[in-house]
């Protein structure tokens, strides 16, 4: 009833306030040509993709209810749109399909990282690029500290999301090279929340 009724709202309401936002408008306007965007949800990136750069946009996300509140936010001014129930570990896309992969607020929730990156680096073009934009692990001891420890409890009311993953580490051992990566706390945000990492990443071999 929970994860049905409620928590695709309040994950919706939740991800889309202000200092959130600020982070998609860094990162979403790069992505270009074919693209996938990995964990849509409720398609709050959807107002930021630069149309006059993408041929066709294919959406993926598990859970249905955030699919269908995405598919409200889809216009006819833009591109080829097409969202797909899917979890990240299980895409049925073939090798070296995308020119971009898309993700924003997608590692903390995902059931294996390491499979849903390797399925990521599977479909993307050999000199494609993957746009990320992550909240994770802070670099302050106590905070982290505190992260692991409300760790134990936080993905049981907030849909699976973790406060400490490690993201330029899990994003280089899943085989690829972080071009450029930015960091910082969001303003008003808790810390053990707030932590952001963005930037691009390419394949490394």
């Amino acid at each position: 009833m929970y994860d049905k009724y409620i928590l695709p709202y309040l994950l919706n309401y939740t991800c889309g306030q202000k200092p959130f936002i600020k982070q998609r408008q860094k990162i979403v306007p790069m992505a270009k040509g074919k693209v996938l965007e990995v964990g849509i949800g409720s398609g709050l990136n959807m107002p930021f993709l630069n149309i006059n750069k993408i041929n066709s946009l294919i959406g993926i996300d598990p859970s249905e209810e955030l699919i269908q509140l995405a598919e409200k936010r889809i216009d006819d001014s833009m591109p080829d749109i097409d969202l797909v129930i899917s979890k990240a570990e299980e895409m049925q896309f073939n090798d070296n399909t995308f020119d971009t992969v898309l993700m924003t607020y997608t590692l903390c929730t995902v059931e294996d990282v390491h499979a849903s990156l390797s399925e990521i680096k599977r479909v993307l073009k050999p000199e494609g690029q993957l746009l990320f934009c992550e909240h994770g692990l802070a670099p302050e001891e106590k905070t982290a500290e505190w992260q692991n420890r409300i760790n134990y409890i936080w993905p049981h009311i907030s849909g699976g999301c973790n406060l400490n993953k490690d993201i330029p580490h899990l994003i280089g051992k899943a085989g690829f090279n972080i071009s450029n990566m930015e960091q910082m706390y969001l303003p008003k945000t808790p810390k053990i929340l707030g932590y952001n990492y963005w930037g691009t990443a390419i394949k490394a071999d």
